[in-house]
């Protein structure tokens, strides 16, 4: 189990929506420092966070923010972006933008704390990922989330030998920035980041936040028209 008492922690993303909701979060259970990265540091605006600059895909800036927070016990991969990108008519280029930040991006800052979290005694490492991990829609948003949970899976397994437990984060429809134009329930970043460091406490492996996310993963071992309502009506 991990204890966030104390903890230094790195969250990317951390200046807006979830991520801000996750560096209230962790300093309201008593985290010792909490690096808030964001391309701008200067849209950081909690009074304690440590503003940290970082572009998930560029592996020289994510060297520099390893390098600035050697303290790092629990990593949070919380940056991402959801572009509205089609399979048959986006061009293949925003295609592959999504999965640099998605799935390359997460793994890029991973594999540049994951020293820094050994070194330090071990640690967490929280991969934010979405229900859309399991189901799928017309955008390539959710085959990113869903090759990041595989992602996750295979470094639970490499990094538990290593002191270092690995928690996913799945959830539908939270109310930020990025779902304003959807007209649909939504949870508060407060519930998830609160669901999503209780996992991490707890020592789950997965934490699903919300009640759509528990229905579709429960469908995974069904037929595949269970889960698509378009399909079971032919």
């Amino acid at each position: 189990m991990t204890t966030l008492k104390d903890a230094s922690v790195l969250v990317t993303g951390g200046s807006r929506g979830i991520g801000r909701a996750l560096v209230e979060e962790l300093y309201a259970r008593g985290a010792r420092t909490v690096y808030a990265t964001a391309r701008d540091p200067r849209t950081v605006t909690h009074p304690d966070a440590v503003p940290l600059a970082l572009e998930v895909t560029d592996p020289a800036s994510v060297a520099a923010a390893a390098e600035a927070a050697q303290d790092v016990t629990v990593l949070i991969n919380n940056a991402g972006v959801a572009a509205g990108t089609r399979y048959l008519d986006s061009p293949l280029d925003d295609v592959r933008r999504e999965f640099e930040i998605n799935f390359y991006g997460p793994l890029l800052v991973t594999r540049a704390f994951v020293p820094v979290i050994e070194r330090n005694g071990g640690g967490h490492v929280l991969n934010v990922h979405s229900v859309l991990s399991w189901i799928a829609n017309s955008n390539t948003y959710g085959a990113t989330k869903a090759a990041m949970w595989s992602q996750t899976n295979s470094l639970r397994l490499e990094l538990r030998p290593r002191g270092i437990d690995v928690t996913g984060l799945h959830m539908g429809y939270v109310d930020t920035d990025m779902t304003e134009g959807i007209d649909a329930p939504k949870t508060s970043p407060h519930d998830i980041a609160v669901a999503a460091l209780d996992g991490v406490e707890a020592g789950a492996h997965e934490v699903l936040a919300d009640d759509l996310t528990r229905w579709v993963k429960a469908q995974l071992s069904g037929d595949v028209d269970a889960m698509y309502q378009e399909l079971a009506a032919r």
